[in-house]
């Protein structure tokens, strides 16, 4: 059978080949036989550097949501532009939504993603941990390969993106990590309209719906004000969580010493470096930790049960987690104060980020994926759950691989 293909820039041709097999033109990627369709690529012989609406229109149809992006060991691939999305595994071409250990890894070929995210991948894996680094202005659309790529402020963390992926008129939006609620230290969401949303499941039950933030943080101050005599150690995840919980914390009018851990130390600092006010943040001497009753002190949540943290006077065990809505789990850690605060959307959340983005196809990935499938299907929303492995519930039960290095090291 035959392709028929046309160029709007004057280039031409066709193309032959057989059933089952693979177009061998030269100047298309690689895309499936399908009968005798007419396949009209917009935009061929301009500026490759420029977006170019649905770079794949076939005759009666559009590309496949798969024909887009894929599921491969190393994790969520797009044949036409060739790369992958959070890889779990080093690969040629890697996007990356956000920081987080288990989405942002080192070794790849190279690596598309926000100033920020790229600043915060070399503070935690040295600044050599790519082949090559492009940044993506959040907004801008680029053309990778045969499709259009845009970066969408997630709400997650600092420099935390949506990707959003563009061909044959089909849109598909990787949601990575993303919350709803107000946070002093990244952008917020914006909802990004698309035909195929793949969401994030971390707490896709019902049973897991957020209090207020500022309301948890005031439960935390007040404990300082009632038991001045004691430390309080705060387990919260070295990037994002923190420094969340700092700001919020001086929004609520605490203008003492937040002290720190050392593994919080360098990403504490590249956030101020990027004018977020978190006030005076020393780290903790050894020595002096005895001296630090009425403080607070923030640590990776590992260290809350460590004997790092029994040399404070009479500490008062806090974690900062959406987890800490499950009053089993807090007890298991030995939470003394248990602090629901969360960098990721709770279940009413992720029903009204669905719904707004309009979606007729969802994909749910790690998490609680099933409820979620499930309330989309009976709302008449295709859905279906990706079951993808490396990723964490919510990164914040470790430490990061760099914060165990500084934990080991720093002595404190």
């Amino acid at each position: 059978m035959t392709l028929r293909v046309s160029f709007p820039s004057g280039e031409g041709g066709a193309l032959s080949c057989s059933l089952g097999g693979q177009c061998r033109n030269p100047f298309l990627p690689t895309l499936p036989c399908r009968d005798d369709l007419l396949l009209e690529r917009e935009g061929f012989g301009a500026d490759p550097g420029r977006a170019a609406p649905g770079p794949y229109l076939l005759a009666g149809m559009v590309l496949r949501s798969t024909d887009i992006l894929t599921q491969t060991p190393q994790g969520l691939y797009c044949p036409l532009g060739d790369f992958h999305i959070d890889p779990v595994r080093p690969v040629r071409r890697a996007l990356i939504t956000h920081g987080h250990s288990d989405h942002a890894r080192s070794g790849h070929g190279s690596v598309l993603a926000t100033r920020e995210t790229l600043r915060i991948m070399g503070v935690r894996y040295g600044e050599d941990f790519a082949g090559s680094t492009q940044v993506a202005a959040l907004g801008e659309t680029l053309r990778l390969g045969d499709v259009a790529v845009r970066f969408t402020p997630a709400g997650h963390v600092l420099g935390s993106a949506q990707i959003s992926i563009e061909a044959g008129g089909t849109r598909i939006v990787v949601s990575g990590d993303y919350k709803r609620a107000a946070d002093p230290t990244c952008l917020p969401y914006e909802v990004v309209p698309c035909d195929v949303f793949i969401t994030e499941a971390t707490f896709g039950l019902p049973v897991f719906r957020h209090p207020d933030t500022r309301a948890e943080v005031r439960k935390l101050l007040a404990s300082v004000a009632l038991f001045p005599e004691r430390a309080h150690i705060v387990g919260a995840y070295a990037l994002g969580k923190a420094q969340r919980l700092m700001a919020l914390l001086r929004e609520e009018g605490f203008d003492r010493p937040i002290h720190l851990h050392g593994a919080m130390e360098k990403l504490t600092a590249y956030y101020k470096s990027e004018g977020i006010p978190l006030g005076d943040t020393p780290k903790v001497v050894a020595a002096e930790r005895a001296k630090l009753a009425g403080a607070i002190v923030i640590c990776p949540p590992s260290a809350i049960q460590d004997v790092w943290s029994r040399r404070f006077p009479d500490p008062v065990a806090c974690f900062a987690s959406g987890w800490m809505r499950v009053r089993a789990r807090a007890r298991q850690k030995g939470v003394e104060l248990p602090l629901v605060v969360s960098d990721h959307s709770d279940w009413d959340d992720l029903c009204r980020t669905i719904l707004e983005t309009g979606a007729g196809e969802v994909w749910v990935t790690h998490g609680q994926e099933d409820a979620l499938v499930h309330w989309c299907r009976t709302r008449g929303i295709a859905a279906r759950p990706l079951h993808m492995l490396g990723y964490g519930d919510e990164g914040e039960d470790t430490a990061s691989p760099s914060s165990t290095e500084d934990q080991a090291g720093s002595g404190s």
